[in-house]
């Protein structure tokens, strides 16, 4: 893991409370009219709880993603390796490693050190680029299945475990525990934190704008690189919209947001790595605004599918995440080799340096 990528982490449940704690605290100043409306919402309390569970939601986070890191990051990297001549398999290795480790961004940097370590050549991570981005959709389906209210007892469990296990082993997983729990138990807090705001109508006008894709993708993509994760800005999406604050169509067009701001930390991670890493960078950002843009262009079948497919609508936004997602890296699949092909021109590599194979021949004979 790249110091540039856990200088940012380790700042970002900081700046996104600022965040939060500013929108919050800012609403009822913003007009005497505002004011005179929001009597009866205690926003002092509002923004604490909102604040406290970001701070818990993202203290969870980190805890989960370096725990899971510890105990399988090993593994899952062998496996990136080992599965990454076949496309097909790639593509299946990355999906696996994200939904195991909960981080498309984890799994990216994981191959990114790999490119740069000379062990894969960097077109061969393409599929497996493309499999974290499906996996990723695995923790939106989780946070809407409305699992947050079993918070505690995974919480108690996961210190109980913590305090009686001996091993390092045992002390890893508990700690997978417990920050699940925290993960779920910050996203109850938020969730009736925003309660009041269900009955305020100008905070409901507020958040419909953001039905306009642009507006709605811009927020998306900048409160993703504010917190440095897209899973943890779904899961925030879908409790508010669970909560009636944030409709289908605001919460599709923030979800492609989030696909673009999750790209910030993985090109923090090639800076100053090999040309081959970089080029590997290039791609998650280009394939992802390519497909964001064709999203918005299709927002409107996007949120039909997901009102068909369900009845609330935290799990419509994650069913069309899932689509979105899962269709993309279907139709980019076939077009890895071109891809791979037109990056080593735009980004020639330097003279001199060590590049590992031949990417391209190893694709295709994998394929």
């Amino acid at each position: 893991m790249s110091k540039a990528y856990d200088f940012v982490s380790s700042r970002a449940a900081v700046f996104s409370a600022a965040i939060m704690a500013a929108m919050l605290l800012g609403v009822p100043h913003a007009s005497a009219q505002q004011h005179q409306a929001s009597t009866s919402i205690d926003w002092v309390a509002l923004a604490m709880g909102a604040i406290g569970g970001l701070a818990l939601f993202m203290y969870g986070v980190g805890i989960l993603a370096e725990s899971l890191k510890q105990a399988q990051g090993g593994r899952f990297q062998a496996l990136l390796k080992r599965c990454s001549s076949n496309r097909f398999a790639a593509l299946a290795s990355g999906t696996a490693a994200t939904v195991v480790l909960d981080s498309s961004s984890v799994v990216i940097i994981l191959l990114i050190t790999i490119i740069d370590a000379g062990l894969m050549p960097f077109a061969n991570a393409l599929p497996a680029i493309l499999g974290a981005n499906i996996g990723t959709t695995f923790s939106s389906q989780v946070f809407a299945w409305n699992i947050d209210i079993y918070a505690p007892v995974a919480i108690a469990a996961g210190l109980l475990w913590k305090v009686l296990g001996k091993s390092d082993k045992a002390k890893q997983r508990a700690d997978i525990l417990l920050g699940l729990g925290l993960v779920l138990f910050g996203l109850n807090i938020i969730g009736t934190a925003a309660e009041p705001l269900q009955d305020h109508p100008e905070i409901i006008a507020h958040l419909k704008q953001l039905e306009n894709p642009l507006l709605g993708v811009a927020a998306g993509a900048l409160l993703t690189i504010a917190i440095q994760s897209s899973s943890a800005m779904m899961g925030i999406v879908i409790t508010l919209a669970g909560g009636g604050l944030i409709t289908l169509p605001a919460g599709v067009a923030i979800m492609l947001g989030a696909e673009i701001g999750t790209c910030a930390d993985t090109l923090i991670a090639t800076v100053g790595r090999s040309r081959s890493a970089v080029k590997a960078g290039i791609f998650h950002l280009g394939f992802n605004v390519v497909s964001v843009a064709f999203g918005v262009l299709l927002i409107d079948q996007l949120a039909k599918f997901g009102a068909a497919t369900a009845t609330d609508t935290g799990q419509r936004i994650a069913n069309a995440h899932v689509l979105f997602n899962v269709a993309g890296a279907l139709i980019a699949l076939p077009f890895v080799v071109g891809l791979s092909r037109l990056l080593d021109r735009i980004v020639p590599e330097r003279a001199g340096e060590d590049t590992p194979g031949d990417a391209e021949e190893a694709i295709v004979q994998g394929a």
